[in-house]
């Protein structure tokens, strides 16, 4: 070879692209080589093609396309690390010889070969731990019963207290146990729980990084809504009849109603019932065989058209009214029917307020007042105003909520004069006004536990120590599969998820025990009165109706419902001291 021709050699090989050194530090993405290499391509000789005015020779228009379109992600992996299961080969254009991928795409090493990075964390002493058990927490040999209450609530607990702390690792083992565990479809320990867990999987979602808890649940768990059944007044009526629980008080109520009536013509019944009225054609009913002559009945109401506590009704108030009405008509009973736009979470403040106005009316009347009869009935209701745990109300504001003895005689002045602190609540304070009502009775039903504690933990024990009556009881008088059982596990379902998953004004299931609810009547002025035999025994023929398990005792003035001995339902009377 001579030497004109070696230095010609080497002058073409000079004027060659240069290719980005495999060690680059940053290694470049593979479609900008791969534009690079056909933007630098020179044309065949044999081609007609020349050089645009920008000094780069034109390729296909489909070439074009494919550089100027985004790219897909696996593209963007850097070049050195990318190596095709099959060579890439690129369809030549008129302007660019064929490439194959491999041309430019270096060879890595066999797989066998290539040596593994050593792990810095790790050494060959140490040991791999798996996460302890939380202090307190049975032992895997002493959890060879998952369908153990006490396991069950255990476990609930520690999944409560990983859930406050945001500790996923450890709420996501124990969400994964309870999810295998608790069966929506099982006993009632395990249907129980599954409430439970649905509740905790709710709260996880809204608590810091515990939201991607929610995956844990099951396919038929990822709807975390609770379908609620709105009912007809008929579906409503059968409903509660079904059980005890509030048949109960509607049984007690009515029979200290009648007898603390006797004698009176007009009977004005303030019912604030979380059953929709389904007590009064009970009521109607007794009222009608009792008196010769019967009295005139005034039904005032608390419009619930904005309450989405179940259970709930699928028609308004007013249609409601016209049926009570036409039944009270069908029993030669004449009756007046009113709602009073008012809510639980004011403490019945508008309630309270029409109550006030109509007893003026009477006192600045120039006829003389009727002899009426006025009946609070509190039936599940109250526990749901406001209470010292959610808030307390400042005392400028009590006081100019508090009645107005100014509009009212001087005993009833008297009788109503109330202390008024800066630590009360708005359920004090509705009982405050009510003792100013002068009332002739007011009748408290409601259930026996305490879910107030700001405490989680506290909180989910107490729900769960309580609420395995009514899934234990539903067994007895409910098969499964029913469409009615569906309703009644659901609103427990909704019941176990307000106490547990929320906070704040949303925690409207506000339950207190009866200790509490006795001191808070005291505190009013109230005092308690005792129901007669003949009230128990009318409670005591009723729970005949229904299964072994319900029972009945006295406690001081009051009764109370249990089941299998556990104390469930309480019904007091009460005066104005």
């Amino acid at each position: 070879m001579t030497r004109e021709r070696v230095s010609q050699k080497l002058n073409c090989l000079k004027s060659l692209p240069q290719c980005p050194p495999l060690h680059d530090k940053t290694p470049t993405p593979i479609y900008k080589q791969f534009a690079g290499r056909l933007l630098h391509m020179p044309p065949k000789s044999n081609t007609s093609s020349a050089p645009t005015a920008t000094g780069h020779f034109p390729f296909s228009p489909l070439l074009s396309l494919i550089l100027l379109s985004p790219l897909p992600n696996f593209l963007l992996i850097p070049f050195n690390s990318f190596q095709p299961h099959h060579p890439i080969t690129i369809i030549p254009t008129p302007h660019t010889p064929a490439l194959s991928m491999t041309q430019f795409t270096p060879q890595l090493p066999p797989f066998h070969q290539i040596t593994p990075l050593p792990n810095p964390t790790m050494n060959k002493n140490q040991i791999p731990r798996t996460r302890p058990w939380p202090a307190g927490f049975p032992t895997s040999k002493a959890l060879t019963n998952f369908g153990d209450a006490n396991c069950m609530e255990q476990l609930l607990v520690h999944c409560a207290n990983a859930i406050q702390t945001n500790d996923v690792t450890l709420a996501q083992q124990i969400l994964w146990v309870l999810n295998n565990i608790a069966s929506p479809d099982g006993d009632s320990n395990q249907r129980l729980a599954s409430s439970f867990l649905r509740a905790l999987t709710a709260r996880a979602a809204q608590t810091g990084t515990c939201k991607m808890l929610v995956a844990v649940a099951d396919h038929s768990r990822t709807n975390l809504s609770i379908d609620t059944h709105k009912f007809s007044v008929i579906e409503l009526a059968n409903f509660v009849d079904l059980t005890p629980w509030h048949r109960f008080g509607f049984t007690a109520a009515n029979a200290a109603v009648l007898e603390a009536t006797e004698g009176f013509s007009v009977i004005h019944i303030v019912d604030l019932s979380l059953t929709h009225c389904m007590q009064i054609p009970t009521l109607i009913d007794a009222i009608a065989s009792r008196h010769e002559v019967t009295p005139l009945i005034k039904l005032t109401v608390a419009d619930a058209t904005c309450r989405d506590i179940p259970p709930m009704l699928d028609l308004s108030y007013d249609e409601l009214g016209a049926k009570l009405i036409n039944f009270a008509r069908s029993r030669n009973v004449v009756m007046e029917f009113r709602v009073v736009s008012s809510t639980y979470q004011d403490g019945f403040a508008g309630l309270i307020e029409q109550l006030r106005v109509q007893q003026q009316h009477f006192v600045y009347a120039a006829e003389p007042r009727p002899c009426e009869a006025l009946v609070i009935n509190c039936h599940m209701m109250l526990h749901y105003i406001p209470d010292e745990s959610l808030h307390a109300i400042p005392e400028t504001d009590l006081a100019s909520l508090l009645y107005d003895s100014s509009s009212s005689s001087a005993a009833a002045a008297a009788s109503s004069a109330v202390s008024v602190t800066s630590t009360s609540s708005l359920r004090s304070l509705f009982l405050k006004s009510l003792r100013g009502l002068d009332p002739t009775v007011v009748i408290l039903v409601d259930e026996d536990a305490d879910l107030t504690s700001n405490n989680l933990v506290c909180r989910l024990r107490s729900a769960f120590n309580y609420l395995w009556i009514p899934y234990d009881t539903v067994d007895t008088f409910l098969p499964r599969g029913s469409k009615q059982r569906q309703w009644y596990e659901a609103d427990i379902c909704w019941k176990i998820e307000n106490v547990i998953a929320h906070e704040g004004i949303e925690r409207v299931e506000r339950v207190e025990p009866k200790s509490r609810w006795e001191q808070r009547m005291k505190n009013a002025n109230f005092q308690g009165v005792a129901f007669s035999e003949d009230s128990v025994a009318e409670v005591k023929g009723m729970l005949d109706e229904h299964a072994a398990g319900w029972g009945l005792k006295r406690e001081d003035e009051h009764i109370l419902l249990t089941w299998k001995g556990h104390n469930v339902v309480f019904a007091s009377a009460w005066l104005p001291a």
